[in-house]
């Protein structure tokens, strides 16, 4: 069986230690590996067409998810689904989808102008994300109106949260099937490309974790947990994470990817719609 992986531009550009032991398992299980990425490429968008057996989209960025929407239009058959990691990467849609799954996560607004959210940010703090970001770019944490100044007009819609107070580090839980695992680091602006702290796993956590795999229609995932004072709160997911730091995740993920391929897993999308029903029906004919 022949594989794709599309993969993101690294930082730094070095091979992520844990895909390349993933591919030597799955290539000793006599799977064929390919990978690229889209940024490094010329392609004609119409000349793109359906040539692996399973497609695994590992980049976060508008190229790759366009060429994974092109493929999935093909029938490409991804892991994670296509529609799965659209919903994963907009945050304004994921969440919504956490908080219509009755996932603890804070409360949000999105807003193309930032000058609206004076009021909100004089009664708490709030963060400001790109609605479509990646590897922390474009976030801020504002404290108050004059904060709120300096920052930088958006050049595209933008997700904005309360701020959840916790200890200061990150608790990043990642799964794998029904595997879930943690490990904590400090939280800073390049903490994605840092390893953390292996740790235990709440039955607490665990069960938001594989909530939020179900909401989204996800196997391979992460989400950055905040331990607050009202206890776990996800303030991200994504798609197909690094793992950096998780023990033996190569083999996890191989083993994953091997079972998925030759159909002894599968996924479901979703039953949520995008707007609930309750609201569907308030709609005017």
């Amino acid at each position: 069986m022949k594989l794709y992986f599309m993969l993101v531009r690294r930082v730094p550009p070095v091979s992520s230690p844990v895909l390349l032991e993933a591919f030597d398992i799955l290539t000793q299980r006599g799977f064929q590996i390919e990978t690229g990425i889209a940024e490094e490429m010329l392609l004609r968008s119409d000349g793109l067409s359906v040539e692996h057996d399973l497609y695994l989209l590992k980049s976060h960025t508008e190229l790759s998810l366009s060429l994974a929407g092109v493929l999935h239009d093909q029938g490409a058959r991804f892991l994670n689904p296509y529609p799965s990691s659209v919903a994963a990467q907009d945050k304004i849609i994921a969440s919504r989808r956490l908080r219509e799954a009755g996932i603890p996560a804070p409360n949000s607004w999105v807003t193309g102008d930032l000058t609206l959210l004076r009021s909100e940010v004089e009664a708490h703090p709030l963060v400001i994300k790109p609605y479509r970001g990646h590897r922390g770019a474009g976030i801020h944490i504002v404290h108050n109106s004059d904060e709120l100044a300096t920052v930088p007009a958006p050049v595209s819609p933008m997700l904005v949260h309360e701020y959840i107070w916790g200890s200061g580090e990150d608790l990043k839980v990642y799964v794998v099937g029904e595997e879930v695992f943690a490990v904590r680091k400090p939280f800073s602006a390049i903490s994605f490309s840092q390893p953390g702290q292996p740790c235990s796993v709440s039955a607490e956590v665990r069960e938001i974790a594989l909530r939020c795999g179900q909401a989204f229609g996800l196997g391979l995932y992460g989400l950055d947990v905040i331990e607050g004072p009202n206890g776990p709160t996800v303030v991200d997911l994504n798609f197909f994470p690094g793992y950096k730091g998780v023990p033996n995740a190569a083999y996890f993920i191989a083993n994953y990817i091997e079972d998925y391929a030759r159909g002894r897993r599968s996924l479901d999308l979703p039953l949520l719609s995008a707007i609930p029903q309750r609201e569907l029906e308030q709609l005017p004919a």
